[in-house]
């Protein structure tokens, strides 16, 4: 799920930070990977991830395989392209649930990708 934002990297996240706080949604890392790059000496367009979840909906699909904890916390990855555009990209949790071959989580899944799809449209476009 890729959304064309309309603020920087940072506000986006930012943005997307407030709406999951809004909503009880734990943040549970933010990390900067221009940053670290520049810590190294190199350079990077500014790129940020957040990592965040909410147990509610995540337990029951770890539940079911717990190797999906491997792809949890979910995550919302903002970078600066080549062309000066921003993008935020989220975990897709249809992707989640192909990919380790879930069943019986399809209510959970549509809530996830419904919640997912509305949080990261109102950071990038401002609605």
């Amino acid at each position: 799920m890729i959304y064309k934002s309309n603020f920087s990297v940072a506000e986006t996240l930012d943005r997307l930070t407030e709406i999951l706080a809004g909503k009880g949604i734990e943040v549970a890392a933010r990390v900067d990977h221009s940053a670290a790059a520049a810590g190294v000496g190199m350079e990077l367009r500014p790129t940020q991830i957040l990592l965040f979840g909410n147990p509610k909906l995540g337990t029951p699909l770890m539940q079911a395989d717990q190797g999906v904890g491997f792809d949890l916390p979910m995550k919302a990855l903002a970078w600066l392209d080549i062309d000066g555009v921003v993008w935020l990209r989220v975990t897709d949790p249809n992707e989640l649930q192909t990919g380790h071959g879930l069943r019986g989580v399809d209510p959970v899944i549509q809530k996830m990708g419904d919640a997912l799809s509305a949080m990261a449209t109102a950071a990038t476009s401002g609605q």
